[in-house]
């Protein structure tokens, strides 16, 4: 297939054959689902009234649908009703700046945006993502520093990526999200002078989402999260719930090990505690097993979807690594890391230029020392909270819960300086 081919597979609309409509039935209650579609504009000036692009891979169908009808009780749960569609509620109007049809990922990274930054809407934040993981998320004084300090988290990864916002895009933060590569940028208002500014990016989807506004409302939604099988068969449960919202809801860290009481020694400081429940809430968005490392409300590493706790304790150190060198370099030299690397390679520069942001970068260990290690399920030895306490974290967030939390208990009040952890009493898994 020749190149150009290639590219127009990315470029075109699948189309699909899924109906117009859906119904679920759960024994004598129906929910009725309709399909979305919009009618936008080509650059031919034709316009197609068409669903999703396609879906994970351009050749893969797919349908978005929006829950139109029926309420579901299941046992004591009242799952959410009808009316109260985000994603699935975008209408044309809503998209301010149409590239092309968005397509599945588009779709869910803007989903699973809203599903972290519900949890955080008491000030500015933003979250960038990429494959339905956020890459880097941040509170912020201003929007313009939130997002700024969450594409700096990881610039590398936030290319290409989507953004939400939890307040009204201004023309400051407008300036920064144009310097980036983006695939959607998602927020409740867009202010004056915002969308010209956002306009110089031709393929950016700017979608304005008037919900966000209330999104705090949806902590308390559940919804049916179904899970198909290759065989046809579906898994349906509850959706997860983050139950982890004030210091009241942190539990001591306290074990039993041969009739022994083991408890860490230190109580964490009123900034240990913001990060920790900061971090809880993205940690709510990541792909498990996972553990991720928060500083002053904000993302420093992201480590997902590993087999073993350790390991993505480890990965999650070394993206710190990689994503703070690169920071480095851009603050210096206004170029990557990885294209610096390469010039050093060809002799177009000095190896000494390289060297010295290698060395700060293992000087500050990458900005870890002082934050907070969040594990989204228990340590099952100390060995992945170690991982963190080498790095200089101050604090740990977990599940606990294993037989040998006592392990990690004694591994925090042997740190020097000491290393203060609380349990949620909740696991965060999300596959």
């Amino acid at each position: 297939m020749a190149t150009q081919d290639l590219k127009k597979m990315y470029t075109n609309i699948l189309g699909d054959h899924f109906p117009m409509e859906m119904t679920i039935s759960f024994g004598d209650q129906t929910r009725v689902y309709r399909k979305r579609t919009w009618k936008i504009m080509a650059e031919d000036g034709t316009a197609d009234e068409r669903g999703v692009r396609y879906g994970e891979n351009p050749n893969q169908e797919a349908a978005l649908y929006e829950l139109v009808n029926g309420n579901l009780m299941l046992g004591d749960c009242r799952f959410i009703e009808p009316g109260n569609g985000l994603v699935s509620g975008i209408t044309v109007e809503d998209m301010l700046q149409v590239g092309k049809h968005p397509g599945k990922i588009n779709l869910t990274d803007i989903d699973n945006g809203l599903n972290i930054i519900k949890y955080l809407m008491d000030r500015p934040a933003a979250i960038v993502l990429k494959h339905n993981n956020p890459c880097g998320a941040a509170y912020g004084g201003t929007l313009a520093q939130a997002f700024n300090r969450a594409n700096r988290a990881d610039r590398i990864a936030a290319f290409g990526g989507a953004v939400v916002l939890n307040r009204p895009c201004d023309k400051t933060t407008a300036e920064l999200l144009s310097k980036n590569y983006l695939e959607v940028v998602c927020a409740p208002e867009f202010e004056a002078g915002a969308l010209e500014i956002l306009a110089g990016r031709k393929n950016l989807r700017v979608v304005r989402m008037a919900r966000i506004d209330r999104l705090a409302d949806f902590e308390k939604y559940r919804y049916v999260d179904f899970k198909s099988l290759i065989d046809g068969g579906i898994i349906a449960q509850q959706s997860a719930v983050n139950s982890i919202r004030s210091a009241a809801d942190l539990k001591p860290a306290v074990a039993n090990w041969k009739g022994k009481e083991y408890r860490v020694e230190r109580e964490p400081s009123q900034m240990e505690i913001d990060d920790m429940i900061f971090g809880w809430a993205v940690e709510h968005g990541v792909t498990s097993n996972s553990v991720i490392y928060v500083k002053d409300g904000c993302t420093v590493g992201i480590g997902t979807g590993e087999q073993d706790r350790v390991g993505v304790a480890e990965i999650a150190v070394h993206k710190a690594y990689i994503k703070y060198a690169d920071l480095v370099c851009f603050d210096t030299y206004g170029i990557p890391y990885a294209e610096l690397a390469l010039q050093v390679t060809r002799g177009e520069r000095d190896r000494a230029q390289q060297a010295a942001i290698d060395a700060r970068t293992q000087q500050d260990r990458a900005g870890l020392p002082g934050s907070v290690m969040i594990s989204d399920a228990f340590f099952p030895f100390r060995d992945g909270a170690d991982v963190g306490i080498q790095q200089g974290i101050s604090a740990i967030l977990q599940a606990g819960g294993s037989a040998r939390d006592f392990e990690t208990i004694v591994a925090c009040n042997e740190a020097d300086p000491q290393v203060t952890m609380k349990f949620t009493g909740q696991r965060s898994f999300k596959h």
